[in-house]
């Protein structure tokens, strides 16, 4: 069932992720990890859905979305969004699963892909059962990390950046790769889930597998 909303406040989180909240419809429930099909609410873009997941708690009075646009990307809509005003109107689904925590383990985002961990990290955070669970975050620069003070603030040293394209600034600079996860990951069976651009998801899962563990993989949100 489709739910008109109004957005409330748009605000910057990084140079090219903006945080949406809207207004939640009445009833309204979904799962951290769960996503919408959202479109804008006008007579050029309300046919393009693409999917979002949620980035606010369901204890929320409101629904957040943390979307990074992108200048090329299809159809324009990510870029478009970035050009609303508080007052515009989303389009959205009831919710739909995409990826649910089902134990501690290892969260592995490149760029944008770590909106849909958001919630269920904020989620266990707030639950004081973040325990040992680890985010193994890629970005190009440092300036790219999406929430990088609150990912610290939930996980401290148990939240790992890497910058692939800022060799030249202090930090970490190494590729999730075999090398990476071998270093990095101290049980091979705990659960992974993996969010990010198509290529790395696939990698990242092939290498799990050889490593003999097995990835939750979600491909959106590029």
């Amino acid at each position: 069932m489709p739910h008109t909303v109004k957005i409330i406040s748009i605000s910057p989180v990084t140079h090219n992720v903006n945080r949406y909240r809207v207004e939640k419809p009445k009833g309204f429930t979904f799962a951290p990890g769960q996503a919408t099909d959202l479109s804008i609410n006008q007579p050029d873009w309300k046919d393009k859905k693409n999917p979002f997941t949620f980035t606010s708690l369901n204890t929320d009075p409101y629904l957040e979305f943390t979307i990074k646009s992108y200048a090329d990307s299809e159809e324009g809509v990510t870029n478009h969004l970035s050009q609303l005003k508080p007052g515009d109107e989303f389009i959205i689904s009831d919710a739909w699963g995409a990826i649910e925590y089902k134990g501690e383990g290892y969260f592995i985002a490149g760029g944008a892909g770590i909106t849909p961990f958001i919630a269920i990290l904020r989620q266990l955070y707030k639950d004081g059962k973040i325990g040992d669970n680890k985010v193994f975050f890629s970005n190009k620069t440092s300036e790219d990390i999406i929430l990088a003070d609150e990912l610290k603030l939930m996980l401290g040293d148990k939240a790992i950046f890497t910058t692939t394209d800022d060799k030249n600034k202090p930090g970490d600079h190494r590729r999730i790769d075999a090398d990476f996860l071998k270093s990095e990951v101290d049980d091979f069976k705990k659960h992974f889930y993996v969010c990010g651009p198509d290529p790395m998801v696939k990698e990242i899962s092939e290498t799990l597998e050889i490593l003999g563990a097995k990835a939750d993989s979600v491909v959106f949100e590029r």
